[in-house]
């Protein structure tokens, strides 16, 4: 007996879109006020996610179309923020050193304040860079990228960094290429001599893999002045960090930014903030941003002492800009678009339909805020950022105040969990 074309024909159209159907969209934030820098957007908007992939960023979504609707009235909804420099590379038990106990494990100190992107700053060489891959990158929820540091070793302290011998830009290099997109860049960092060396082996490499050098200049040497550094010896995309701390000529006599970093942003170098525990002043940086010198990228230089100290994590940083007068939306593209593009991922930090959705729900808080810089000094603010949620591939991996979870009376007696693998990555 042959089936009733009309019956076949009516099934076909429930499963299509009927009310047996599958949500279109997972999850579905809704009301939040949308910045993302990549495409100029800042305004009310609701964002659905479908797949682990943003699906719709429009002024309206129907909420029946999606299995999960967070209702985010009142709060900002950025791109993850991209930390580009931090020290993660820990678990090796090396006293005092940033490939080891100096360092953190980024779940820890990344989701719970919106960052879904960590680059580590230099921790490992390419003699270590493999155990760094699998003992942090391989096990962390963060999205982790690194820059390889042009000594061997690594960060391991004074005893590695001062040797000019293990910084050979040909291994370097080549274990950049191996890993091309995981590794981002080359580090130069701590050095105490007069030699140009470590610099130039650094660009030397990065040059050989296509990826830009980030420098913390070490100890300030006449032999070796930053404006040089920054006009003659780096490239364009190349960047300078720590660039307020005021430990290497950063301003000059008069307390103006020396001359030598325009003339280098008008190169094409990036200027970094990698606050830190001892790399941000604020007698530098508000004059700085007073004249304009404002930062390419806002970067923690995360690490068991800035952590404690002024520095706390990136949302404190940001509100330091804040505070000194630049707008929301400029701050998050500092932490967002501005950072994927000097690493060159710039399949991060936006909310553009079909990227992957990481995500940060963040509120602005009013009120009267202290700000400490490296040396102990506070800035009062009035506004402070703080995270409600966050996002990690379309998945829930952090929420403060359990906006996306139901009350619990209003669950059965004997519930076990209130989450969707869809959704919800929190535990798993």
């Amino acid at each position: 007996m042959s089936a009733n074309p009309f019956l076949v024909a009516a099934s076909l159209v429930l499963l299509a879109g009927g009310a047996g159907a599958e949500p279109k969209y997972d999850l579905l934030l809704r009301g939040g006020h949308v910045i993302d820098p990549r495409s100029g957007t800042s305004a009310i908007r609701d964002v659905a996610i479908a797949r682990g992939r943003i699906a719709a960023v429009a002024p309206r979504v129907d909420p029946a179309e999606a299995f999960k609707t967070v209702d985010v009235t009142g709060l900002y909804v950025t791109p993850g923020l991209v930390d580009i420099h931090t020290h993660v590379f820990t678990g090796t038990g090396e006293k005092g050193s940033y490939a080891g106990d100096n360092s953190v494990y980024p779940d820890g100190f990344t989701l719970r304040v919106g960052v879904t992107t960590v680059a580590d700053a230099g921790g490992a060489g390419w003699r270590n860079f493999e155990d760094f891959k699998e003992r942090v990158i391989a096990r962390s929820k963060t999205r982790v990228l690194a820059f390889l540091n042009i000594v061997g070793h690594g960060m391991r302290g004074a005893a590695y960094e001062q040797v000019l011998a293990d910084m050979d830009a040909g291994p370097t290099a080549e274990m950049a290429l191996r890993h091309k997109g995981l590794i981002v860049g080359i580090k130069t960092a701590h050095f105490e001599g007069p030699e140009w060396a470590p610099v130039e082996r650094a660009v030397e490499a990065g040059t050989r893999a296509g990826i830009p050098v980030m420098v913390d200049f070490g100890q300030s040497r006449p032999e070796r002045p930053v404006a040089e550094l920054v006009t003659k010896k780096l490239r364009s995309g190349d960047i300078y960090t720590h660039v307020y701390s005021g430990l290497r000529g950063e301003q000059d006599a008069s307390g103006r930014v020396n001359p030598g970093l325009l003339e280098g942003r008008k190169r094409g170098v990036i200027f970094d903030v990698g606050h830190g525990g001892g790399s941000f002043a604020w007698r530098i940086a508000a004059p700085a941003v007073k004249e304009g010198f404002l930062p390419d990228s806002i970067s923690t230089d995360l690490h068991i002492g800035s952590m404690n100290a002024g520095m706390k994590d990136i949302l404190n940083v940001m509100s330091k800009f804040l505070a000194l007068g630049l707008p929301l939306d400029e701050v998050v593209a500092r932490a967002t678009s501005n950072p994927a593009r000097e690493i060159k991922h710039e399949e991060l930090g936006h909310l553009s339909v079909g990227a992957a959705a990481d995500v940060a729900v963040l509120r602005l808080e009013k009120g009267s805020f202290g700000f400490v810089d490296s040396f102990g000094a506070r800035l009062l603010g009035k506004e402070r950022l703080s995270c409600e949620l966050t996002l990690r591939d379309g998945k829930v991996v952090y929420d403060l105040n359990g906006i996306t979870r139901p009350d619990w009376d209003s669950l059965p007696r004997d519930y076990r969990s209130t989450g969707d693998p869809r959704w919800d990555g929190i535990g798993r």
